[in-house]
């Protein structure tokens, strides 16, 4: 696998493929007889960011903060309660039926487990064909021509088109739920968690597979991720989610040198260094306590609970997200109170 600063960087001065604004996602707790709402589930809360051509943005955090149901709100397969959607230019935010399914050719997902979100009932063929078939009105040779290009570009044989998902390994069927999102030629694509259900001696060349059709064909990735160190070798940017927010956005290489957020922070003093002495003298930094309630989320700063810096000001207020050093480090935000500016 190549090493990180091999990428190339994603050009900074281009249109965002996808702009969100406030996006949140409340999910209504009803209880009794009557089903009234006494709440809700934040899952996604007040969530902004952009994604510019050819660009990986990488959003991580811990299991439940809220990563995946960003992506499927981006793509509308969970309605967003509040905020703006904007892809190449267009307000999704609200489209509904037939003009909705007529986007779903420029957006496009990759889920995390190959084998659920494939239909053991279909041939890869007809899996691959799927979407064509949805969306473009083929010939039969003009479709078979189609599915072959795109097995090919992937690695996979001709021959496999016949043959059904049980019959490959996880790798293989990964590649093939890459081939269906690639049949559309999409702006954008959501890869969420396509590594995690994969063995790890699997996970470089299906990383490595995303980088050569990225450089190729020009896409556009939000890498959904909890592995921080494939985060650092795939994505330009990173932001980092912890329970329903982002706390904090930098560039890739300024985010891993200087976190700012003390979240972040300890969220990479448990990656592993691959040089031996080094990684004897890393020490991580253990988080006390649980995790709160996305139904009940802290006052303040939601990470406050578990900070080992809060002071009496992040229980009173929200932390304002906000770019910490524009004319030195443009691009890096963070939601601290206790992060300079500069």
């Amino acid at each position: 696998m190549a090493e990180a600063e091999t990428l190339a960087p994603a050009p900074q001065t281009a249109e965002p493929v996808l702009k969100v604004d406030g996006l949140s996602v409340h999910f209504p707790i009803h209880k009794g007889i009557l089903r009234r709402q006494v709440g809700a589930v934040k899952a996604v809360d007040e969530v902004s960011f952009d994604v510019k051509p050819g660009e990986t943005l990488g959003l991580v955090g811990e299991s439940g903060c809220g990563k995946s149901t960003t992506g499927r709100a981006i793509l509308r397969l969970v309605n967003p309660t509040a905020g703006r959607i904007t892809l190449e230019g267009r307000d999704i935010t609200g489209v509904e039926g037939d003009a909705l399914r007529a986007l779903r050719p420029r957006m496009q997902m990759i889920f995390q487990d190959p084998q659920a979100s494939l239909n053991p009932r279909m041939t890869v063929g007809s899996i691959i064909a799927e979407p064509l078939d949805e969306h473009l009105k083929l010939s039969r040779q003009d479709r078979r021509a189609k599915v072959k290009a795109l097995m090919d570009q992937v690695g996979l044989r001709e021959d496999f088109a016949d043959r059904y998902p049980h019959e490959f390994s996880g790798g293989q069927r990964q590649r093939i739920g890459l081939e269906r999102a690639l049949a559309l030629d999409p702006a954008f694509i959501v890869c969420d968690e396509p590594i995690a259900a994969l063995d790890v001696s699997i996970q470089a060349q299906v990383v490595n597979l995303l980088e050569d059709l990225q450089s190729r064909l020009g896409l556009t990735y939000l890498f959904i991720s909890h592995d921080l160190s494939m985060v650092r070798h795939l994505a330009q940017r990173v932001a980092v989610m912890y329970l329903g927010k982002i706390i904090e956005l930098a560039p890739r290489e300024r985010l891993y040198s200087v976190p700012q957020h003390p979240y972040t922070k300890a969220l990479l003093s448990a990656v592993p260094v691959p040089d031996p002495e080094r990684e004897s003298q890393r020490r991580a930094q253990v988080l006390e306590g649980d995790v709160p309630s996305p139904a009940n989320p802290p006052s303040g700063c939601r990470f406050r609970t578990r900070c080992p810096l809060a002071v009496k000001r992040c229980a009173e207020e929200v932390p304002e997200f906000r770019e910490i050093a524009p004319k030195t480090a443009p691009g890096h935000f963070a939601a601290c109170h206790l992060v300079e500016t500069g």
